[in-house]
């Protein structure tokens, strides 16, 4: 009994000693931490993603605050954040881009099936399987929902057999990206139009073969964009974002309806295209009226000099 009770002393004893040394090596050895590193961090989202570079959203806002690191690389936390975080950092806010993720996939049902897949539903597993997953076409989505999981914000979902991206809820971290096994997801500007559903680079025969919506390469988007911001890479149309002004030609134009164009920003090339023509037929008519006029104060001059009495 004496020999339990005096151990427990004994681990007691130690126990106290090195708590008193751990409190006051905390003391002696404290450092300071910049207030601003606490405030910057309240103005990030928590997602905690990584889209910035950094291991977490504290990792981001130190290396702000030293720094060592441009304010604007959370996406989540958006414009609001960054003008948030400029005026703690002293700063005037800079041009903020808000980014949205987007699937290059227009397949699922319409994608011809190899074989029938009776595996875990997973993408990373069915893409490792026979021939690079069920799928004829070998670039299509699998449609089992990885990047549903790896969002943080719910703003994807399965919708006949292919991945949506809800760009309301979208707040561009890129998560989806990174867990994609096909490279499928890609950011894009949330006000960009006109972006193509498709990541098939084999000829149009073959795809015709494998897909009913995939890019057959025609180039009459091409061919079309009065702008030069479309052209067909390794048979596949790719978008020139730089060039693009949203007019909404190819999305009109591609015969198989799988340029991306929001109804918003289709709406309002509509109405920029109604006000561009009726600024066209106002101009053809100031035209011919001025022109009109010219002709008629020439043949009332022509008329005048006629009637004047000949010397």
């Amino acid at each position: 009994m004496n020999t339990v009770l005096f151990a427990f002393c004994v681990l007691g004893g130690l126990g106290v000693l090195f708590g008193l040394v751990l409190a006051i090596a905390s003391k002696v050895f404290h450092v300071d931490e910049d207030p601003r590193i606490a405030q910057v961090t309240e103005c990030l989202n928590g997602a905690n993603c990584g889209a910035c570079g950094y291991a977490g959203c504290s990792g981001y806002a130190e290396a702000i605050v030293k720094g060592e690191a441009k304010i604007g690389l959370c996406a989540p936390a958006g414009a609001e954040g960054a003008a948030k975080i400029s005026a703690i950092m002293g700063q005037v806010p800079g041009e903020f881009v808000r980014q949205v993720a987007f699937v290059k996939c227009s397949g699922g049902s319409h994608a011809h099936l190899k074989y029938t897949y009776n595996g875990v539903k997973d993408c990373a597993l069915a893409s490792s399987s026979i021939g690079g997953g069920p799928l004829m076409c070998v670039s299509g989505c699998l449609g089992f929902g990885n990047c549903i999981k790896a969002c943080r914000f719910g703003a994807i979902s399965i919708v006949d057999g292919v991945a949506k991206v809800d760009h309301e809820k979208c707040r561009g971290c890129g998560a989806c990206a990174e867990v994609c096994p096909k490279k499928l997801i890609t950011v894009i500007p949330y006000r960009a139009a006109a972006t193509v559903a498709c990541n098939n680079t084999d000829k149009g025969g073959i795809t015709r073969k494998v897909c009913e919506s995939g890019c057959l390469g025609c180039h009459i988007c091409e061919k079309i964009c009065p702008h030069n911001a479309v052209h067909i890479i390794d048979n596949l149309s790719v978008k020139d974002f730089s060039k693009c002004l949203r007019c909404g030609v190819c999305a009109e134009k591609c015969p198989r309806k799988l340029i991306y164009f929001p109804d918003v920003l289709m709406e309002q090339a509509k109405k920029v295209k109604e006000a561009d023509a009726l600024e066209a037929k106002k101009a053809a008519e100031a035209k011919a009226a001025a022109e009109a006029a010219k002709k008629a104060a020439e043949e009332k001059k022509a008329a005048e000099e006629a009637e004047k009495p000949k010397a």
